[in-house]
């Protein structure tokens, strides 16, 4: 079973938590019970599914709370974003956000936010951010009340 394959009420929605516990192994029986979990998901046992706002909170968990390199953030989160068995609705948008929130110094937020524009075929983005935002191709900055 795929979670393509599994209808809303066989799907399993997984909690930020959960895969932090997997990715510092700094509660090791919740680490042990997590990676359980992803493998019965990586043998079609169960269905998984999280979303993006789940990816938003480790990016911040793990660099705030955890102090990781950037790197070493977008390393463990495209794991979670690729993880075997698991549903990630926009995962194609969260791995160039995680890609560029580790290449160009933004706030995974501003990254994704940038991605999701771009998905969508806009061009235009009203923001007083001009310092990160002016760091996407592609994208013209217009601030409020400037036009």
């Amino acid at each position: 079973m795929t979670p393509s394959d599994c209808t809303g009420s066989d799907l399993l929605f997984v909690d930020t938590n959960v895969f932090l516990r997997f990715l510092t192994n700094d509660v090791p029986e919740q680490a042990d019970a997590a990676e359980a979990l992803f493998r019965r998901a990586a043998a079609g046992e169960v269905g998984l599914v999280t979303n993006t706002i789940v990816v938003a909170e480790i990016v911040w968990v793990l660099e705030s709370y955890y102090r990781l390199t950037r790197p070493d953030v977008m390393e463990r989160a495209l794991a979670v974003a690729h993880m075997d068995g698991l549903a990630l609705p926009e995962s194609d948008i969260i791995t160039e956000a995680l890609l560029e929130y580790a290449e160009s110094n933004v706030d995974f937020i501003d990254a994704y936010n940038a991605g999701w524009i771009r998905h969508r075929g806009l061009r235009r983005i009203a923001t007083f951010d001009q310092k990160h935002y002016s760091r996407f191709e592609g994208l013209a900055i217009q601030m409020p009340g400037a036009d």
